[in-house]
């Protein structure tokens, strides 16, 4: 705990209640009980982080509040009422006569957070509420204690699988023939390698499963594949050149998506020689890495997004549903560190040899990229996406 009263944050904090209340400040103009506070806390903890301003009233008006015991009391709150327990920040302030409090939560590492009740909260705009089922899906996602890729796609069954392709992965990484084994020893087998799970039909295929091996995937998960655009110019609001929408399996996706791409590259070229020699914009193994990590990594429980992939003159944007899992940051990314979301998809896609899973892969991008002088590539959160955004190499300086 950190109690600090400095002259010059006063304006700060005079602006930020003139704003008021939003996603990521919360005013309370009287003590409240303790899972009250403690519900604000966690749905600050669950979301984004945030403030919360006591002694200030709902239309911002500055009352004062007796902040007597109260940094004892709220540490009390978030490490009893909070599961598990929050360090928040705290500091006072004297405001036009009045003194008020502000605790600050930071955006949680160790998601989900619950009330010591057992209720799970986040921030939506101005005010908190109960984390609905997918929304509560995602914080167990994060925390790395719940993996969708391995959970159950009601109203499938076995015959929504290609088996023939699960013939063939078996065939050459387990060195047996699912041909030769029973009906019954061929459910015990998927499910084991959880491409089946037991469900109520009785068997239905789990996600990654769908993913992988599945037929009409996009009848059952609308959210798979990938919406390609390409703009000319740089800007999204200009003229389309090119629009498609690419679905079927993982493996058949990243290699109908290296086509499209490549094709809507404009690969300068000269002639040297007799020769005609063309330049490389963006290598083949950049496209292939960016395209395959926005697939398997993004989060697919976001039933309403597909992975996007935006190409304009100077540049391609790479879009994947999902934030990044809780201890893992952009700089993390940049140096190797790696994250499966997805275990079961990054399994298969190893196996099936899409990625090495030794975390080059960026690293890898931002190495090609910059042989080729091209602009560092840049990884950002944006609301429920991560964007991975590659640069082409200069198209008129320095080509050969």
């Amino acid at each position: 705990m950190i109690k600090e009263a400095q002259m010059y944050e006063l304006n700060t904090i005079k602006e930020q209640i003139n704003k008021g209340e939003s996603l990521y400040i919360e005013f309370k103009e009287f003590f409240s009980k303790a899972n009250d506070i403690a519900a604000e806390i966690v749905a600050f903890a669950n979301s984004e982080g945030g403030d919360i301003f006591f002694g200030i009233a709902d239309n911002g008006e500055i009352k004062g509040i007796d902040t007597k015991n109260l940094e004892e009391y709220i540490v009390n709150i978030c490490r009893n009422n909070c599961i598990p327990n929050i360090i928040p920040l705290y500091r006072e302030y004297y405001l036009d006569g009045k003194t008020i409090a502000v605790v600050s939560i930071t955006k949680g590492k160790d998601k989900p957070y619950s009330t010591s009740d057992k209720e799970y909260y986040i921030r939506v705009g101005t005010s908190k509420r109960t984390a609905i089922r997918e929304e509560l899906m995602r914080l167990f996602q994060a925390s790395g204690i719940f993996h969708y890729d391995i959970t159950a796609v009601p109203g499938t069954s076995i015959k929504d699988l290609n088996i023939n392709l699960i013939r063939d992965y078996f065939k050459n990484y387990n060195t047996f023939d699912l041909y030769e084994e029973s009906d019954e020893s061929i459910n015990r087998i998927l499910i084991n390698a959880d491409i089946l799970k037991e469900g109520t039909t009785p068997y239905e295929c789990s996600v990654g499963g769908l993913l992988i091996f599945g037929r009409r995937i996009d009848k059952f998960l609308p959210q798979s594949g990938i919406s390609f655009a390409h703009f000319n110019g740089n800007d999204i609001s200009e003229d389309l050149i090119d629009k498609k929408q690419i679905v079927g399996n993982l493996p058949e996706i990243v290699e109908h998506a290296m086509i499209i791409i490549k094709n809507n590259i404009k690969t300068p070229s000269t002639i040297i020689g007799a020769k005609r020699i063309e330049k490389e914009l963006m290598p083949g193994i950049v496209i292939r890495e960016a395209l395959v990590n926005a697939l398997i990594h993004r989060n697919y429980s976001i039933s309403g997004s597909k992975v996007r992939i935006l190409m304009f003159d100077d540049r391609i944007e790479f879009h994947s549903p999902g934030r990044l899992p809780n201890t893992v940051t952009v700089d993390k990314m940049k140096i190797g560190v790696t994250y499966a979301r997805n275990p079961f998809l990054v399994k298969y896609m190893e196996n099936l040899r899409y990625i090495d899973h030794l975390g080059r892969g960026i690293p890898m991008i931002f190495k090609k990229l910059k042989d080729l002088n091209a602009p560092e590539p840049t990884i950002e959160e944006k609301g429920e996406e991560l964007i991975l955004t590659c640069y082409f190499a200069n198209k008129t300086h320095d080509l050969f």
